[in-house]
């Protein structure tokens, strides 16, 4: 099917064409109201046939189609938004004009008949109304359909920028557009059903053919089978007579075997005896000097615990040790540090003392001149007496002509007055300028001073932080260092103990030689050597697998035979870059011989010659496959594959485990073995026993050894080899664990001091940020203090200009006022002798006022002197210097104190060194005891090691003799038990052979008694086989005889193998078969007639199928070139489709193709924008004249078109509004101009968009 998205609105409905008595509508008003962008109730028509809709981007055209896809039932997702309530106006900006909208569609019914479409918002859900009636969707829908209106096909609009995409369709794409359009795609699941059906029943109608055909066969086999029974019976009685023969021959000389067998194990226990009290002497010694050797043991324990708890005791010291060096270092660069402070104290101090003393010597020299002043004015007192004596009558005139002289003055004196007033006030403003400078200089020295210290705070700060950095880097740096040795040393060494204590369990008492074997050890440094320099090289067979139990450990041995010491590698190409590498290195190698093309052998010389090594590469291997059978035995019990049970890593060496052990079966008794290897299924497998008892499928029997034994030692050597390495690497890193452990202190002491150091650098910087704040802030006020001390100068200048103005001002008034007292005081003045008044009184005033002023200057002199005075005296840095003394000697003892303690703690620790000297030197002593008893031991091992394998090797011969006995005793039995398997009937004297059978499952309990129970239960009459069988001198004459019978019990077997095993029933399988063949028969007619029925249903849905499309696809056909040559207007246009397949074309594609006027074939994809727009309208318009909607929706379909192209399809549409009522959105006035009526869309003011429409009926207007 085609998507919605690819269609973009042209799928036509799945329906018949419209018939010529179907209603006829003619959509005639769109009613709106606060739908989208348009406010309120608005009414779009009345439409005419060939409708334009125009307007400015933006203004909302897109919404008026909208309305349209929305009224016809369109889903919200179509619609641009997301909920139903968006579509009301304002929704937009959140804010809602009304709680519902809708739009109406209303249709003129043939012509006269009215018919109301409305689709309502309200309260976020749809409402369906047909002429004010409210029904449900479907109903609403399917009314919509009768008059021709598909809403799932889109059958009446083409969306924006569609146009381009019909003409540029797959054919598969318009296939699916025509079979919706022609409703045959409705039979699409049918078809497909009743094909599938018609093929089903067509194989099955096959199926019952060919197995009659079958049967048919079947009968005539088993006819033929009969008659080959009836010959096999014959043989088949020769060969069981031959068989009876044989066994006899085969139980004879076993018997006789086993009489021979018990002599030699009768010896061989006497042996035994001798050997052991031998061994008892050996172990008595044995175990007395593993009694010395426990003694010394634990004296050296107990010595090695002494240095571990004196170790810790060391161990706690040195922290001390460390931490009080640590304090001496700091307190030495505290001492330095209070020692520079100290010293800039007291620098400080002897500046302050030194002003102090300037001041003190300012003030006694002014105090001194003051003095000086005053006892001269009192000599010159004392010498011109208290007063100049004037005469009463002089002194009464001078009154008297004061007064008036003030009377005649009176007026200049009133002046001089306010004048005088107001020079005072100047004056007083003067001082207090004055006064107010000198304080504002004074607090901007205090403050001076006060940032000079800030200062030198600031410095002195930033040179401790600065030290205290780098101490608190290196101390990080040491405690990194501690973390990464201690880390989570306690955990580890919980842990460690216990993986330990877990191997100590399984070593147990087992003790081996301290010293490997040296073969081995060199065998395993050859591996190494590969491994390391060849990439490739896996480890030899053994250090990868593992039996799964110990009980394996013989047979899995026997099993890999050569192969359990071969080294695995990837590729043979590896193999041989080994043997490279060993000829550059200090080994030499040469390739010795290669057994088959997927083993290469490879031989060592290195000062002494080595066995022969074997490599397996695995990408040379042929290796057989696994048969899941074999691990489903169930007689006899416990039978498993070897490969089943090795345990072997990595899972890569697999292909080499498989090849080793093949299919090889592993079971619990050699009895079972046998049964296994030669009974089952007539076929023969390679089984062995627990005890190593090998029976090959080739014949060959191999039974335990005790060099085989001995090998299979090796598996648990190998454990107990990898538990040492273990508890050897567990022991060492659990040292190194408690070492880094008892590091835990001194990373305490560290961590200590660098959090003391963080505290001390965080006050530090806390005291940097408030210094380097109060020096911001005393630079502030500098600036602020400066400023003021500015604006004194302009001040003091202006006041001492008006006064200066002003004193000129009191000279002119008192001159005035001289002239009238000089007038007044004249006869006065020539009768003293003076020149005038004022030098009379001059004399007297002069001198009072001069004295006055000498006064005040030395009192302000004092005043400045006792100020600056007071304030040095209130900085007491003698008292500072004073504290920094102290400080510094405590600093000093508090040195001396550590010092003493670090000289302390570093002799403890040189005693402790000693002892542990003395520690190491004993322990190094018993240690050589241990070593020199363990010697002793390994001697004495070795000799009971050799008298143990002296008893096993006479006890392995004994076993051998002893399974040698019980395997010819098994043999027997299983003579017998094949015997009675395979219905022999052989003579016998006493017992029967359903005696061997209840003894065979007695093995299951008992398998070591059951062969020696069986003799007197039984017993073979040997009188029927001939007398040259039983009077054989020796082997060979064995050997031949029972060769001469197994040829002549073979040529019978042979015969009978190659005439192969009728079936004995054949009889009844031909009955059997007969009425097969019948029910046969009525089988096959069923699947006939019921192929016959399902073509027959097939046919008739895809004749519809193909007449519904075809009719579909022959009207687009005949429509679709005469369509674009009206568009195009030229006869010389074409446009043609066709169908891949002519015989079902809904199957393929549908293709299209269009010959533009004047131009040459060519396709769809080469065309022109405006080419493609043409041959997509033609398309469009010729499936719409197929199933006409009432009226058709174009979305601005000229955006691709020229003017000529654009008049071409507007004449088009003029020419067929007949029957087309068309809605076309242009931009384009050679588009709209020709339309029946514009409908106008403006965008309007609001907080959101508004749409505005107007109508213009164009058929009033005459054509141009």
């Amino acid at each position: 099917m085609v998507d919605d998205d690819d269609e973009v609105g042209l799928r036509m409905a799945a329906a018949p064409v419209r018939k010529p008595d179907d209603e006829t509508a003619f959509l005639q008003y769109i009613e709106m109201e606060n739908f989208k962008s348009y406010r309120g109730h608005i009414v779009v028509g009345p439409l005419k046939q060939f409708n334009a809709v125009i307007g400015p981007n933006g203004s909302g055209k897109s919404n008026f189609m909208d309305a349209i896809s929305f009224v016809m039932g369109e889903k919200t997702s179509s619609l641009r938004v997301k909920r139903l309530n968006d579509l009301i106006h304002g929704s937009s900006i959140g804010k809602p004009v009304s709680r519902s909208c809708y739009v109406t569609a209303k249709f003129v019914l043939n012509g006269e008949k009215h018919m109301d479409f409305q689709r309502a918002v309200i309260s976020g859900s749809s409402e369906y109304r047909i002429n004010g009636e409210s029904v449900s969707s479907s109903t609403y829908l399917n009314k919509l359909e009768k008059i021709g209106i598909n809403v799932k096909a889109k059958n009446f609009l083409v969306f924006q920028g569609a146009v381009e995409n019909i003409a540029m369709k797959t054919p598969k794409e318009r296939t699916a557009l025509f079979e919706e359009i022609s409703g045959s795609g409705l039979l699409k699941d049918d078809y497909n059903r009743l094909k599938q059906e018609m093929i089903v029943a067509e194989e099955e109608t096959q199926f019952t053919y060919q197995k009659k055909k079958g049967i048919a066969a079947e009968r005539k086999e088993a006819k033929h089978e009969k008659m080959e029974a009836d010959r096999y019976t014959r043989l088949q009685n020769e060969y069981n007579e031959k068989q009876v023969e044989y066994q006899l021959f085969r139980l004879f000389h076993v018997e006789k075997d086993i009489q021979k067998y018990i002599s030699d194990l009768e010896i061989k226990q006497q042996d035994v005896k001798v050997v052991e009290q031998r061994k008892e002497a050996a172990d008595e010694v044995l175990r007395e000097k593993k009694k010395d050797a426990g003694k010394i043991t634990r004296d050296l324990a107990k010595i090695e615990q002494e240095i571990r708890e004196f170790e810790t005791q060391m161990n706690k010291r040195r922290p001390l040790y460390i931490k009080a060096k640590e304090k001496v270092t700091h307190c030495k660069k505290k001492l330095a540090s209070l020692q520079k402070t100290l010293e800039t104290a007291r620098e400080a101090d002897n500046a302050h003392q030194s002003d102090i003393r300037k001041l003190e010597k300012q003030l006694a020299d002014v105090e001194a001149l003051k003095k000086r002043f005053e006892d001269e004015i009192e000599n010159e007192s004392q010498r011109r007496g208290k007063s100049v004596n004037m005469e009463e009558g002089l002194v009464q005139e001078y009154d008297r002509l004061k007064q008036e002289a003030e009377a005649t003055a009176t007026q200049y004196r009133s002046e001089l007055d306010s004048v005088n007033r107001e020079q005072k006030s100047e004056q007083d403003t003067l001082d207090g300028e004055t006064n107010r400078r000198a304080s504002v200089e004074e607090s901007f020295k205090k403050l001076t001073l006060q940032r000079e210290e800030a200062v030198k705070r600031r410095d002195k700060l930033m040179d401790h932080i600065k030290s205290s950095q780098a101490a608190l880097e290196e101390q990080n740096r040491i405690k990194d260092e501690l973390r990464r040795d201690v880390g989570s040393s306690k955990e580890k060494i919980a842990e460690k103990q216990r993986e330990l204590e877990n191997v100590r369990d399984q070593l147990g008492d087992a003790k081996s030689d301290k010293h490997e074997d040296a073969r081995r050890k060199k065998k395993q440094e050859v591996v190494e050597l590969f491994k390391k320099q060849v990439p490739g090289v896996y480890d030899r067979m053994i250090n990868m697998c593992q039996p799964t139990h110990k009980r394996y450990n013989v047979a899995v041995t026997k099993v890999l035979g050569k192969f359990m010491e071969a080294i695995i590698v990837d590729t043979e190409k590896t193999a041989r870059h080994c043997i490279q590498v060993g000829l550059t290195t200090h080994h030499s190698f040469f390739i010795l011989s290669t057994v088959n093309p997927f083993i290469i052998y490879l031989q060592i010389l290195k000062e002494q010659m080595l066995e022969v090594e074997t490599f397996l590469p695995l990408d040379y291997l042929q290796v057989k496959p696994l048969k899941e059978r074999l691990r489903n035995i169930s007689d006899p019990r416990n039978v498993r594959l070897v490969f089943d049970v090795l345990k072997f890593e990595p899972q890569e060496i697999e292909r080499a485990v498989l090849f080793a052990t093949g299919n090889a079966l592993v079971c619990e008794t050699p009895e079972d073995a046998m049964k296994v290897a030669y009974e089952i299924d007539r076929s023969r497998f390679d089984a062995l026993a627990l005890d190593g008892t090998f029976y090959q499928k080739s014949g060959l029997i191999s039974g335990g050894s005790h060099d085989l034994a001995r090998k299979a030692k090796r598996w648990d050597e190998k454990h107990m080899a990898q538990l040492k390495m273990q508890k050897e690497r567990l022991n060492e890193e659990l040292k190194e664990l408690v070492k880094k452990s008892r590091k835990q202190s001194e990373l305490a002491t560290v961590e200590s001091q660098i959090k003391g150091l963080e505290n001390r650098l965080k006050y530090s910087m806390v005291d940097l940020e408030s210094s380097k704040k109060s020096i911001g802030q005393y630079d502030s006020q500098l600036m602020q203090v400066q400023t003021q001390l500015d604006d004194f100068g302009p001040k003091i200048n202006e006041i001492e200009r008006r006064m200066q103005n002003r004193e000129e001002h009191i000279q002119e008034i008192k001159e005035n006022m001289n002239n009238v007292e000089d007038k007044v005081y004249a006869a006065f003045c020539r009768r003293l002798g003076v020149k005038n008044i004022r030098q009379y009184e001059e004399r007297e005033l002069v001198m009072q006022q001069e004295r006055a002023r000498k006064r005040a200057e030395f009192e302000q002199q004092m005043d400045s002197i006792n100020s600056q005075l007071d304030f040095e005296k209130q900085k007491d840095t003698r008292k500072n210097v004073e504290r920094w003394e102290r400080s510094v000697q405590d600093e000093e003892d508090a040195l001396e104190g550590l010092k003493t303690a670090e000289a302390r703690y570093l002799k403890e620790m040189d005693e402790d060194k000693e002892k542990m000297e003395k520690f190491k030197q004993d322990k190094q002593a018993k240690k050589q005891a241990v070593d020199d008893m363990e010697e002793d031991i390994s001697k004495a091992r070795k000799d009971v090691a050799n008298l143990a394998k002296e008893i096993h090797n006479v006890g392995s011969q004994m076993s051998s003799v002893e399974s040698k006995i019980e395997a010819k005793k098994n043999e027997r039995q299983n003579i017998l038990l094949q015997a009675k398997t395979d219905c022999i009937v052989v003579p016998l004297l006493r017992g029967s052979l359903d005696d061997a059978v209840r003894q065979s499952d007695a093995d299951m309990t008992g398998p070591s008694t059951s062969a020696m129970a069986m003799e007197p239960i039984i017993e073979v009459d040997y009188s029927s086989l001939p007398r040259e069988f039983t009077k054989l001198k020796d082997d060979s004459a064995f050997k031949k005889a029972n060769e001469q019978l197994q040829k002549d019990l073979q040529s019978k077997l042979d015969i009978l193998e190659r005439i192969q095993t009728p079936n004995m029933k054949a009889m009844q399988k031909l009955d059997a078969v007969t009425e097969k063949v019948q029910s046969t028969n009525e089988e096959f007619e069923n699947a006939r007639r019921k192929a016959k029925k399902a073509k027959a249903a097939f046919e008739r849905v895809k004749n519809e199928r193909s007449s519904r499309f075809v009719a579909c696809c022959q009207h687009i056909s005949d429509a679709i070139d005469g369509i674009y040559k009206k568009l195009a207007r030229n006869e010389a246009a074409q446009a043609y489709i066709g169908p891949d397949n002519p015989e079902e074309p809904y199957l393929d594609g549908i293709n299209y193709n269009c010959v533009a006027p004047g131009k040459r074939f060519q396709p769809m994809s080469n065309l022109s924008g405006g080419e493609k727009t043409i041959a997509a309208l033609a398309l469009l318009f010729s499936t719409h004249s197929y199933q006409p909607a009432p009226f058709f929706v174009l979305d601005e379909i000229d955006a691709a078109l020229d003017n000529t192209n654009i008049g071409k399809v507007a004449s088009y549409i003029r020419d067929h509004q007949t029957n087309l009522q068309t809605i076309v959105i242009s931009l384009k006035e050679e588009f709209y101009g020709h339309a029946d009526a514009l409908v106008g869309i403006t965008p309007g003011e609001g907080d959101c968009l508004v749409s505005n429409v107007y109508i213009i009926d164009l058929t009033m207007f005459e054509d141009k």
